[in-house]
């Protein structure tokens, strides 16, 4: 199996994260020494490949590259960033770094020469449109090609061979330096595709699993990933419709994505696509949202939907940042891992479950997808991986809800992330609560999903083996374990003994009415090595 089948990804932008100078000063501070401090946050959440924003030197923001073969001064140098990639590998964390080889700034070296020596300049080739005819704002004497008409980024000709071997050769230099695992291509949907099958094969034939994916924002995803370039694209289109699906209460849209991304016949089912909720280019997901109760539900779809799930960095506490039209830096704070500004545990302790449980659930990793049952507000899909079931409840809606849907077959549905078992016989029909979501397991119910050793949660939560205890009986409606559905009409005394029984009637058939002893109604069984209610409050 290739190794992002099972990964959980986490982004981190470097230079916000460690809060680097805007204007590079060229000091040598070892701020991104910082990331050992967070290594235990990583291993808590089940991360095992950490994707690095731009880490080389650059005049400001990263993405206006001077030297690809040297690490930011302001993060560190060479030797400190090799030994961050040997401690993570160390930890059993992939990492990745962002290719980015669209552009380079002003500061870039050749094209500092070019303002120098003008026409004389062997690197006229190296740079996109350039015309010594004309001018810029700049008053260089001479024009080129920004990428989307950002004039500092100097787009490159990657037609040309010096260029491609130039950066092919600080991919080599990275692989061989720093062990890296992968790249993410940045502006991919604008770079010649020739290039990346250049860089496919050379990637690989140094290191057989290095992973390639490419931002790519709109159009077919086949275009840039496939058998011959690049293995993966970031998935805007089911980011966009995860949050719009929330805030507009309509599961039918983010449903509709899936199912003709990855169910039957689905245009992405060959592609293992990179998943994400936000990152350093668009708003915070908890910006994004109206009801910030939906957060659990966002996460929940990200982890079981079909690719890699990729939290970007301080998202997991659900901090907030909005981009403005000037600036993305609330985007890329820098965070201090203990000092969370007003982290949110129960999103938190909710991501480690999330981790745990896809490491454990093949279905959840490389599992067929198909649409169950989709309400305005609930959503129910299906990933199956051999005689492995799962099925993903959702509910947005304020309000508790009953689902219902047909399995693939009897036994118990075990949701994975509370440890409740439920009973089909090839029908289910599960409650939801508010704003919850359940990820159900179809079998003999024995399922237990634990923490690694050692691993302890910012806030204590349930295992997945739930020990369950007795719940006092109320003037509501409840289902036996067999799976029949009863009212309580009320709490009664024996004449003789004055002990409690519970009188309750059947919801179907000839809607019997029966008496039981309080204790045995209100009774933790065990059936088949499973403990379990004898009776489930359902309303």
């Amino acid at each position: 199996m290739n190794w992002t089948k099972e990964a959980v990804m986490y982004n981190i932008y470097p230079l916000g994260f460690c809060g680097a100078p805007r204007e590079n000063d060229f000091n040598l501070n070892y701020r991104l020494d910082k990331i050992y401090d967070w290594i235990d946050n990583f291993r808590k959440l089940g991360i095992n490949t950490i994707v690095f924003n731009p880490v080389f030197e650059s005049t400001r923001h990263g993405y206006d590259t001077i030297d690809y073969y040297k690490i930011d001064s302001r993060l560190g140098d060479n030797a400190s960033f090799k030994k961050i990639c040997d401690t993570l590998h160390k930890n059993g964390i992939r990492v990745i770094l962002d290719g980015v080889f669209n552009h380079v700034g002003r500061d870039f070296f050749a094209f500092k020469d070019v303002q120098k020596n003008r026409e004389s300049s062997p690197y006229c080739s190296w740079f996109m449109n350039l015309n010594f005819g004309g001018n810029n704002h700049y008053n260089d004497g001479f024009c080129y090609e920004g990428w989307a008409g950002h004039i500092d980024l100097v787009k490159l000709n990657l037609d040309n061979k010096q260029v491609t071997d130039h950066l092919i050769g600080a991919v080599k230099f990275w692989i061989d330096e720093f062990k890296i695992d992968g790249l993410r291509l940045d502006a991919a949907d604008v770079i010649n595709l020739d290039f990346f099958k250049q860089l496919r094969n050379t990637c690989i034939s140094v290191k057989p699993d290095f992973w390639l994916y490419g931002e790519v924002v709109g159009g077919d995803y086949n275009r840039w990933a496939n058998e011959t370039t690049l293995h993966s694209v970031t998935n805007y289109e089911c980011y966009k419709g995860i949050y719009s699906s929330h805030n507009d209460h309509n599961y039918f849209e983010i449903a509709h994505s899936l199912n003709r991304q990855f169910g039957n016949g689905g245009i992405y089912r060959n592609i293992y696509t990179f998943n994400f909720a936000d990152n350093h280019d668009v708003n915070r997901v908890a910006s994004m949202l109206k009801e910030q109760e939906h957060l659990l539900n966002v996460y929940t779809i990200l982890y079981t939907m079909p690719g890699v799930p990729c939290i970007y960095y301080g998202s997991e506490w659900g901090i907030k940042g909005t981009r403005t039209r000037t600036s993305d830096y609330e985007l890329r704070p820098c965070l201090d891992i203990d000092n969370i500004p007003d982290p949110n545990y129960k999103l938190y302790n909710h991501l480690c479950k999330l981790g745990r449980i896809r490491k454990a659930l093949p279905a959840l990793q490389i599992g067929d997808f198909e649409n169950v049952n989709i309400r305005n507000e609930q959503l129910v899909y299906k990933r199956k991986c051999g005689n492995q079931c799962v099925y993903v409840a959702l509910n947005l809606s304020q309000n508790p809800y009953e689902i219902d849907f047909n399995t693939d077959g009897g036994g118990f549905l075990t949701d994975v992330l509370t440890g409740d078992n439920f009973r089909t016989e090839g029908y289910a029909r599960i409650p939801l609560e508010p704003f919850s979501s359940r990820i159900l397991l179809l079998g003999d119910g024995n399922v237990e999903i634990t923490a690694d050793d050692g691993d302890e949660l910012v806030e204590p939560i349930k295992e997945t083996k739930q020990i369950l205890k007795p719940e006092p009986v109320q003037i509501a409606k409840y289902r036996h374990y067999k799976g029949g559905e009863y009212e309580v009409i009320g709490i009664a005394k024996d004449c003789d003994t004055e002990k409690e029984v519970v009188v309750y009637r059947a919801l179907y058939g000839d809607k019997v009415m029966w008496v039981r002893d309080k204790e045995e109604f209100e009774e933790i069984i065990e059936r088949d090595g499973v403990k379990l209610r004898r009776f489930t409050r359902i309303d």
